[in-house]
């Protein structure tokens, strides 16, 4: 049976949120009555309340079970186990050789088939990142209600000509937050003041996922299981188009792309930027016929390519960023007057369906597109002055392999490197990897290592900079020559976990602290009753066959301190489940160093961590901080909001770390506990506005230039009014990254062996350098930028200066950070700073003054 929809223009009704399907659709269309509405799944219309992310799912395995056009499926899991799931939608007949459909659009990438003119575009539309912009996701609904269950020749013709991959929430976790706060506090009768509770969540946001990151800056650097999955799906597939849809604050309109001219990045093809145009003309077409205010080229760019409309553009596709103003809630004032959340909805799906349009019109430019995209990549390689790039691996192996690992899920191949080599005057020993220009990721790769400094338009929405070797502390250099060069055939791949020989009891045992996964063993062990010390000077101990030498931060395992008898066996299931080997040592008497039962030998235990948020602190930089010592030190920590401190006692926590945020708002009782709690032992942390804190409060020992402070150096005489957007971009650090030098013989600095240490700076808050001895343990180099955008100025004023300072404070210790040492997840390299601050903090002894 079928029924027809007839739509008339109608009204919004701001007295009722329930909106039926002829609100949304603005045409004449006729359903397959079949095909269940969304309505008679979720009991309400859409847009009278959020959908929560299982009635999304449940809808969605609906109509895949109702329709011969949809495929559903499971293609990952998120932190909270909830599913990301992808339809497959095109013709019935398709979809019963969809795979065979697949194969020949990647094998159009291959130069072995580059007909177009039969072969269907591929459109992802993906709903959502944002879990607190959730008009996408509701919108979805009604996507997916149309494609399944339109009939005519206009949906005939769309199916027929295009495979549309539909993510309906690219967040569920923090679509699902979000839903519940909004649908928790929705009245009978709606309120549409923007002061509200319905319109101001508490802290932190659902915008995040579940460690509160923003997964629209993590599609590059794949930390989280969302991210990998879509990849892995992405290049599975290799769409021609990529929708990202968003929202934006209340009282703007719509907004959809190109973004500003002249901030797109320098390696995506000017096509990209011509295609993109094209189907803007879609969107306008659609929404002016509904009489909705947009704008385009403002605002957004396309710079940087870890966002969801940006990946694509150096993939060969064309990713298209939406922006809606949000209602947030159900209704709420605005300059434009009442907006409605059924009024996001619409705007969101009228776009989706111009989407639609423009991919049958453009199809075969689209596709042509793609494929010259791709086979002309090892052709444009073959014209660059330089090979590849040599990447030193590390005798951290977790660190090394997760580098190599995020190189391989985005399909760039590096290669065993087999004898040392001489590049850009270092040496690279065998221990090294290959990435060479000439593969189909040929833009990829050069964005991943690119250290551009210069361009055309200085101001930044993200980051300008995100070396990703740089993040991991890899040495690497362009190879201009590939003569001398020898590789092995096959590329990279997940090494097996090594098989590690069993131990027996002996007099004691010791493993090394290079790799990533060692603080999260030791945590493990120390968690498990195991007794255990950190060498502070490096020695040299006898082992069974041989000598073994540890460094300074080596684990020594003392047999004569344990009390637990099963602990040999603890030791055996650690370096299995870890993959670090555990070394056996027959005698405390050592052949170099200080013996096994030295002073040197400083007791490491299992810390307490305080992580300070709420209101006023980062909701991103707590999250990073968490998820880092989740994640890689197994260490779960007490979070609280600031204004529950005063009910703690401190005593109970060995370690506070302060993320970046405002901590201005602490009662004086809580400043004066926090020092005596330091006082009397506590190690504490504060990076960026945490720093500044310490500072405030002399409990850190330094001076600081303030944003305040940097921007007044430069010179504003003689500015215009249009200069203003100029200025500011100068005067801030778009996200780039510096180099520091390093104090290697800090117990902060374990494991680090190269006197230089790359981090990642978005701030102008800027510590000067103690005059005291042995504090500055990072201090940024007299020529300091590395890659991305700074003005000189400022580089000036960050030359020299201190990015770590530590000293003691009583008896406890001060640790400061101008910088973010876990930020986005992905920054390996300085993100060791923060375990070793929990381990060996209280480690040394040094004044401040």
């Amino acid at each position: 049976m079928r029924f027809i929809l007839t739509i008339m223009m109608v009204l919004a009704s701001f007295s009722s949120m329930a909106k039926p399907l002829s609100y949304y659709f603005e045409q004449q269309v006729e359903f397959d009555s079949t095909i269940p509405t969304p309505q008679e799944v979720l009991g309400y219309q859409v847009g009278e309340w959020h959908v929560r992310h299982d009635q999304l799912v449940r809808y969605m395995e609906i109509l895949a079970q109702k329709s011969d056009r949809i495929n559903f499926e499971v293609i990952g899991r998120t932190h909270e186990q909830r599913p990301l799931v992808m339809l497959t939608i095109t013709a019935a007949n398709k979809l019963k050789n969809i795979e065979k459909t697949r194969q020949a659009h990647l094998a159009r990438l291959n130069n072995s088939n580059n007909k177009t003119a039969e072969q269907p575009s591929v459109v992802w539309m993906g709903y959502s990142v944002h879990g607190n912009e959730s008009s996408g996701s509701n919108a979805a609904l009604l996507v997916a209600y149309y494609l399944a269950a339109a009939q005519g020749d206009e949906i005939n013709e769309l199916l027929n000509n295009t495979v549309i991959l539909l993510d309906p929430s690219l967040n569920p976790d923090g679509l699902a937050r979000f839903a519940n706060w909004a649908n928790s506090n929705r009245g009978m009768n709606l309120s549409s003041d923007p002061q509200t509770r319905e319109h101001v969540e508490s802290w932190p946001s659902s915008r995040t996922n579940h460690y509160w990151f923003d997964l629209n800056r993590d599609w590059l650097l794949l930390q989280h299981p969302e991210s990998r999955a879509r990849i892995a799906k992405f290049h599975y597939w290799k769409p021609n188009i990529l929708t990202d849809f968003h929202e934006m604050g209340p009282n703007s309109s719509y907004f959809f792309q190109p973004g500003i001219p002249s901030r797109k990045h320098p390696i995506t093809p000017e096509e990209n930027v011509s295609l993109t145009k094209a189907i803007a003309n879609y969107h306008a077409k659609t929404l002016d016929e509904n009489n909705a205010l947009y704008f385009t080229e403002e605002s957004f760019d396309d710079f940087y390519y870890g966002k969801g409309s940006t990946y694509p553009d150096v993939n060969g596709g064309v990713g298209i960023l939406f922006e809606q103003a949000s209602s947030r809630g159900h209704i709420r004032e605005t300059i434009n007057g009442p907006l409605t959340f059924a009024f996001t909805i619409k705007n969101q799906l009228l776009t989706s369906l111009s989407t639609f349009k423009a991919a049958i019109d453009n199809r075969q430019a689209l596709l042509e597109y793609q494929a010259n995209f791709y086979n002309k990549a090892v052709e444009l390689a073959k014209d660059e002055d330089y090979q590849g790039y040599i990447v030193q691996a590390d005798e951290d192996h977790t660190r090394t392999n997760d580098f190599l690992s995020i190189l391989k899920q985005h399909q760039i191949n590096a290669y065993p490197v087999k004898e040392g080599l001489k590049a850009e005057g270092k040496n690279f020993t065998a221990n090294s990897y290959f990435v060479p220009l000439a593969q189909p990721q040929y833009r990829l790769v050069k964005a991943i290592f690119s250290e551009q400094q210069n361009f055309a338009d200085n101001t930044f929405y993200d980051v300008s900079g995100w070396t990703l070797a740089h993040a991991f502390n890899l040495p690497f250099a362009k190879v201009n020559s590939r003569w001398g060069l020898e590789v092995e055939k096959t590329a990279w791949q997940k090494p097996k976990q090594p098989e590690l020989a069993s131990l027996t009891k002996n007099y004691a045992y010791g493993f090394a602290w290079n790799d990533m996964q060692a603080p999260k063993m030791l945590n493990s062990l120390l968690q498990q009753g195991i007794k255990a010390r950190v060498a502070l000077k490096p020695l040299t101990a006898v082992s069974t066959n041989a000598e073994v030498n540890f460094d300074a931060g080596s684990i020594i395992i003392p047999a004569g301190l344990q009390t637990d008898t099963n602990w040999v066996t603890k030791l055996n299931q650690a370096q299995s489940q870890f993959g670090i080997e555990v070394k056996p040592i027959t005698t405390g008497l050592t052949s170099k160093g200080a013996d096994l039962g030295s002073r040197s030998m400083a007791v490491v235990s299992a810390p307490k961590v305080l992580l300070v948020g709420g209101k006023g602190v980062s909701q991103y930089e707590a999250g990073e901080v968490w998820y880092y010592l989740d994640r890689f030190v197994g260490v779960a920590p007490t979070i609280v909001e600031m204004e529950r401190l005063a009910s703690l006692e401190l005593s109970n926590y060995s370690h506070i770390v302060l993320p970046h945020g405002n901590y201005s708002t602490l009662s004086d009782s809580d400043k004066v506990a926090i020092k005596s709690w330091v006082r009397k032992g506590g190690v504490i942390w504060g990076h960026k506005g945490g720093a500044k804190f310490l500072a405030d409060q002399q409990l850190l020992k330094a001076s600081y230039l303030s944003r305040r402070d940097v921007a007044s150096a430069f010179d504003t005489q003689g500015l215009k009014y249009a200069d203003k957007d100029h200025l500011a971009g100068r005067q801030r650090i778009a996200g780039a990254i510096f180099n520091t030098k390093v104090d290697t013989t800090h117990p902060l600095m374990f494991s680090f062996k190269r006197d230089t240490l790359p981090v990642f700076k978005n701030s102008t808050w800027l510590l000067e350098a103690s005059e005291a001895p042995f504090v500055n343990i990072l201090t940024y180099t007299q020529q300091p930028l590395l890659a991305g955008f700074t003005d000189a100025i400022n580089v000036e004023q960050v030359a020299g200066g201190a990015a770590l300072m530590a000293h003691s404070y009583g008896r406890g210790s001060v640790i400061a950070m101008t910088d973010n040492p876990v930020f986005r997840g992905y920054w390996y390299g300085t993100s060791r700073l923060l375990s070793n601050a929990l381990f060996f903090g209280h480690t040394f002894r040094v004044s401040g003054n």
